[in-house]
């Protein structure tokens, strides 16, 4: 689990069986079998070198994220170990487990923060954008400032801080990135759901949904 409060901006690259991070200034010293979210997605360390860890990477992962594109392009990632109990928990609860790619559809510098708009790839995961909620992109804990009727299309209002200490300030139009959905939300949805008719699960979760099967 982690806060998707970055760390550290480490490079990406593709090796044999799996990807190699180098660039770990600023990280917590990382042991073998460690958790670390790289652009937010939980990857497990393999092996140690100075300065750089390995990870095994699946083929489930690689199609799920940008990782393989930014592997060989040997692009900048940002990093997360995974959250200690003791830690405080300055973001939100991200697993680590992108639910999908989403698309940079612009970026504009406003006054005292960076105005970034992003749309799903897949426009079912907007069901769990709504303002004022949070959302990981690349790994980032963000919180959602307007998004469309649906949620497909979203845009956050992004600090100096968060710009300038992330990959973020690297973002042009048509860059794919890495989402994760809030986890309390699909929680939510699927506990909702599970003792509904098998039907249902096909219909909108809305107002008229929660009334007919005696949330409302």
């Amino acid at each position: 689990m982690f806060t998707g409060l970055v760390q550290a901006v480490g490079r990406l690259r593709r090796h044999a069986h799996g990807v190699t991070i180098s660039g770990l200034s600023g990280l917590d010293p990382l042991a073998l079998g460690d958790s670390v979210a790289v652009d937010g997605v939980c990857l497990t360390v393999s092996g140690l070198m100075t300065d750089a860890f390995r990870a095994d990477v699946s083929e489930e992962t690689l199609r799920r994220s940008t990782l393989a594109a930014k592997a060989e392009a040997g692009a900048a990632v940002n990093l997360e170990p995974a959250l200690r109990l003791s830690d405080r928990l300055g973001g939100h609860l991200v697993s680590g487990h992108v639910d999908g790619l989403g698309e940079v559809l612009a970026v504009t510098r406003e006054a005292g923060s960076w105005r970034l708009e992003l749309a799903w790839q897949d426009a079912a995961y907007g069901r769990y954008v709504c303002d004022k909620a949070s959302v990981a992109v690349d790994g980032i804990s963000l919180t959602v400032a307007g998004s469309s009727a649906a949620g497909e299309h979203f845009w956050i209002a992004v600090i100096p801080h968060t710009w300038q200490s992330t990959t973020l300030l690297e973002r042009r139009v048509g860059d794919r990135v890495n989402l994760e959905a809030d986890l309390l939300a699909k929680y939510t949805e699927r506990l909702l759901r599970q003792d509904a008719p098998p039907r249902a699960s096909e219909q909108p979760l809305d107002q008229a949904w929660m009334a007919e099967h005696g949330w409302g």
